[in-house]
């Protein structure tokens, strides 16, 4: 399920990086004074705005916020002033809005028949809902307050808020107010494809109304808000990517690093710019997708949440948003399934680097630090002070009794020749989520019929042991000495159980995890394997 999020998420922000800056290139293209020179040159002018794009995140984040203040500000303002002129041209046209509605009413004469028309159509609004699955996503980056804590960011989400609603309000009235000029001044004929409106109404107003020395400043607006409508996209990638996906092993670790980060997602929409030829309108299905997955399923688990939380008022409302959205998920789906292919194709790939970074990373010790509980960490210092070196035994607890360890001390003792006024701590490992790629690893102590034992919580067997080994390492004179039996199953399946469950062949991914963590030999934890 995570695989799929992820898929529709990269298929909804990489798409909006390269729609855009394909939108951007028609607005260029369709100007009077740039026509001729640009025409058919849809795929290098696109991607020479990704160049672009790209460049700016490689100088700076600070850099590429600061132009996207003064595009949007350029951009909304204009739109303001064409918006409001064309209501008033509408009074020059006072049956505009009587011919509107009569042509209405004619193909739908009951109001039931007009809702019906609107919820078929609807799933086309899906891109005019995108900037919200963006805006959500830099929520990690809004600022809080001085006294917001990792577990109770309560500024960060008063402010988080405040941008949600703001974005909400200026999307909502900018979309209805422009839908609802444009189609009552603009001729049908001009939204068809290869009409001057098409894709451009707005522009194509404020050539109408201003002439084409304010319709090339406004087109110039346009070009700079699409080109740059990609930053957010990116920005969110840049903020999802480092976050999630290396810590889950999902990527290689590079992936933190924002300039490569911005190479590998340039190179990535610029394929797909050239897989689509740059075309706006082959690119809006799977736009449509990713967008609406996203959108689909935060509505679905916003009413889970209030369901759970027993807000059944709140529920019930989020219950008819999500049938709504799963409604046009469904339908878009089925009106553009390029969308759905492509997505497929974006989770394929996450899949298959998934699975490769996660074996290529699972030597990596994969622990942040190990945390000693106070009685852990007296068994440990009372060891320190007892004869040289240390000895673990590892276990995998079954009862938990006095007779297990008694009967793996013997086994072990058996196994390796050791004595029995050589002592050991049992060392034993609890898998709390294989999925988490780097953790705290936290230790508790126990003592069981005389045997002392060590519990640790963490993501893998082999790597925790490897960590408290390492960490014990650090504690004393010498290295110490860990004791393990070796496993009755099968290679190929333990494989697979260290990379799904974080377990299989114990003893020899600790000595591999080990080396790879401490290249002096001398210095290195010691692994005795028997039996």
């Amino acid at each position: 399920m995570c695989w799929c999020l992820i898929g529709f998420v990269a298929t909804g922000f990489i798409i909006t990086i390269t729609l855009s800056a394909a939108d951007a290139t028609a607005h260029l293209i369709e100007n009077p004074f740039l026509h001729d020179v640009l025409n058919g040159r849809n795929v290098p002018v696109t991607l020479a705005l990704l160049a672009a794009l790209a460049a700016v995140f490689l100088k700076g984040f600070k850099e590429a916020i600061g132009i996207a203040v003064v595009l949007v500000a350029a951009y909304l303002g204009l739109s303001l002033v064409v918006i409001g002129r064309a209501a008033l041209e509408l009074r020059d046209h006072p049956t505009a809005v009587s011919d509107w509605v009569s042509a209405m009413t004619a193909a739908h004469s009951a109001p039931f028949g007009i809702i019906g028309a609107a919820l078929l159509v609807f799933p086309a609004l899906a891109l005019g809902l995108s900037g919200f699955e963006t805006g959500v996503v830099v929520m990690p980056l809004v600022k809080g307050d001085r006294d917001d804590t990792e577990a109770n960011p309560s500024g960060r989400i008063r402010n988080a808020k405040k941008l949600l609603t703001t974005a909400a309000l200026i999307m909502s009235v900018m979309l209805l107010g422009s839908s609802l000029v444009t189609t009552l001044l603009i001729p049908a004929e001009q939204f068809q494809p290869g009409g001057e409106a098409n894709g451009r109404a707005l522009a194509y107003l404020a050539h109408e109304l201003f002439g084409d020395a304010f319709g090339t400043v406004y087109d110039a607006a346009t070009i700079g808000i699409l080109w740059f409508a990609g930053a957010s996209a990116m920005a969110g990638l840049l903020n999802i990517v480092p976050r999630y996906l290396p810590r889950y092993g999902m990527a290689p670790d590079w992936a933190r690093s924002t300039r490569p980060l911005v190479l590998v997602l340039s190179t990535i929409a610029a394929v797909v710019t050239l897989a689509f030829r740059a075309s706006v309108d082959e690119q809006a299905g799977a736009y449509a997708t990713g967008v609406l997955a996203l959108m689909t399923s935060a509505a679905i688990a916003v009413f889970l949440s209030e369901l759970r939380r027993g807000h059944r008022g709140t529920a019930a409302f989020f219950a008819v948003v999500s049938a709504i959205f799963v409604y046009t998920f469904a339908v878009t789906i089925v009106d553009r399934p390029e969308g759905l292919l492509i997505a497929g194709i974006f989770i394929a790939l996450i899949i298959v680097i998934s699975v490769w970074s996660r074996i290529a990373r699972s030597t990596e010790l994969r622990v942040l630090q190990v945390v000693y509980d106070e009685a852990a960490t007296k068994m440990l210092e009372d060891a320190v002070a007892g004869p040289q070196p240390m000895r673990f035994i590892a276990n995998k607890r079954q009862a938990g009794d006095r007779q297990e360890y008694r009967e793996k001390s013997l086994d072990v003792r058996m196994f390796n020749h050791l004595n029995a006024r050589q002592g050991a701590i049992f060392l034993e490992v609890e898998i709390s989520d294989a999925s988490d790629f780097e953790t705290t690893v936290h230790v508790t102590s126990a003592v069981v019929g005389g045997h002392y034992v060590l519990r640790a919580i963490g993501p893998s067997v082999p790597n925790v042991l490897a960590a408290v080994l390492l960490d014990v390492r650090d504690r004393m004179s010498k290295p110490p000495h860990a004791y393990f039996e070796w496993s009755q199953k099968a290679p190929g399946q333990n494989v697979l159980r260290f990379l799904i469950a974080g377990e299989g062949d114990v003893p020899p991914l600790v000595h591999e995890i080990l080396r790879r963590a401490e290249p002096d030999e001398r210095r290195r934890p010691l692994i005795h394997v028997g039996g």
